[in-house]
């Protein structure tokens, strides 16, 4: 009974102490400033799916495609299936181990007794080999914490990454359709151009125009061929781009002819008083690397206490005749306590290593939701600015067609210079080229809207 009681208050002893943890309990930020940050990171609903509201079939297949090919979406995924097998591995440090073990030893002249002398002694085992690390001041449980955070964080990242993928696809079908746009606008223009020379060559012949003209037409006319082929290889360039993120080879890419930018039916809206912070998957990256950072504290800290493990076995030896019964079992106990007492100064600097580290890391984090709110208001006033510019270009570009019409026409009736035509033409161009880049640009920023919000916008 005295054996007994002795027993039970030990193990309650090493249970009280098992339950302190070495280090700081981890507190998430529930603000930064005046930045609310209450709300537990959780990906938007919509963030795979923003996509479909432009209600573009090819779009909607080259994301599918990405989704299902790119490789450094299947790199990221693998990447959380590590952490969590890291996770696992940390969290099992604090039960006991053991191995199972059968061997055979032969030797000769065991000791240094003239009547060992030439004598062979055989033996085998087999038994359990047991360990058993008591974590008594929470090392293990600081260290499973780590890795738990970090595993969370790579999730995160690899839910972050599929945002990312399809930011990117959409922005460069984007950008294809753009240089798409910008070629065919290019090319309308050199029909155009065409109609103009032709006009000069026309009145060139009876007299009506000089050779001076026709030089200031073909100037243009030229300066407009330079500018295709560089919308050529802007076409090239997406073309690979959007290749490698669907991983197709060169050339196996295939994209309808018509250069037609998708657009929303609906305008984007931010709803009053939504915490979209809790969708930026950044933000929540950064925190669970302040969360493992605080834990690393906890373990570097728990060095300055002493160790408790136990070692045992738990088996069988036997002779050369390999016999198994109850007068060959054997068993052994082994406890240890280590302390790095000679060693304190190491472990405190240690101490202080982990601790700057998590003051870095919380930095990164505040840091990281300042610029979080700053990208989104950016994305939205940016978006808003490019569509206000797109409205006022097309009403330019609408003036610019009625003044070459009237140029034209007063050109051929010979009550108008010339220059005031080639004026006109060159205006024209100039409005509906920047028209084309501004489609394309407004487009562009809204996609960094949905990739800025985590995907987690909503449509009016």
């Amino acid at each position: 009974m005295r054996n007994t009681a002795k027993i039970s208050t030990l193990a309650l002893l090493v249970a009280s102490l098992s339950a302190c943890s070495a280090g700081p309990d981890y507190q998430k930020p529930e603000k930064v400033e005046s930045i609310n940050l209450s709300q537990p990171y959780q990906q938007a609903e919509q963030a795979l799916s923003w996509w479909q509201a432009f209600d573009d079939a090819e779009l909607n297949q080259l994301v599918e495609r990405a989704l299902e090919e790119n490789r450094t979406l299947a790199q990221a995924r693998a990447n959380v299936d590590r952490a969590y097998a890291v996770f696992r591995d940390a969290d099992n440090d604090s039960w006991p181990k053991g191995t199972l073990e059968t061997g055979y030893q032969a030797s000769e002249n065991n000791t240094l007794s003239a009547d060992d002398d030439d004598v062979i002694t055989r033996g085998y085992s087999s038994g359990a080999n047991l360990s058993w690390d008591l974590d008594l001041f929470g090392k293990l449980r600081r260290a499973s914490e780590a890795a738990e955070a970090q595993a969370q964080q790579a999730d995160i990242l690899w839910r972050d990454a599929q945002v990312q993928l399809i930011s990117q696809v959409a922005t460069s079908y984007g950008e294809y359709r753009g240089a798409q746009l910008r070629l065919k606008v290019a090319e309308e223009n050199l029909d155009n151009l065409q109609q103009s020379r032709a006009i000069v060559l026309a009145r060139l012949e009876v007299g009506m125009a000089s050779e001076l003209e026709l030089a200031q037409i073909d100037v243009q006319l030229h300066r407009v061929k330079a500018s295709v082929p560089a919308y050529r290889e802007a076409l090239l360039t997406v073309d690979a781009t959007l290749s490698a993120l669907l991983a197709l080879e060169p050339g196996q890419l295939e994209l309808s002819a018509e250069p037609e930018l998708p657009g929303l039916k609906r305008p984007v809206a931010v709803v009053e008083g939504e915490n979209y912070l809790r969708h930026r998957a950044d933000v929540a990256s950064s925190e669970r690397l302040l969360a493992a950072r605080t834990a690393n504290i906890g373990v570097a800290t728990a060095d300055l206490y002493p160790n408790l493990s136990v070692r045992g076995f738990l088996g069988f030896l036997s002779g050369p005749g390999l016999t198994l019964g109850s007068e060959t079992q054997s068993w052994s106990v082994a406890p240890s306590l280590s302390w790095q007492a000679a060693d304190l100064s190491s472990v405190k600097a240690r101490i202080r290593q982990a601790e700057a580290s998590a003051q870095m890391a919380l930095a990164q984090f505040e840091q990281q939701v300042f610029d979080a709110i700053n990208e989104m208001q950016l994305s939205l006033n940016s978006y808003n600015l490019s569509r206000e510019q797109q409205l006022n270009t097309e009403q330019q570009w609408q003036a610019s067609k009625k003044a070459v019409e009237i140029a034209r026409q007063r050109y051929e009736a010979g009550s108008n210079e010339f220059l005031d035509l080639l004026d006109a033409e060159r205006e024209l161009l100039r409005s509906r080229d920047q028209l084309a880049q501004l489609q394309e640009q407004s487009f562009v920023r809204l996609v960094d809207i949905y990739r800025n919000f985590g995907g987690g916008i909503q449509l009016r």
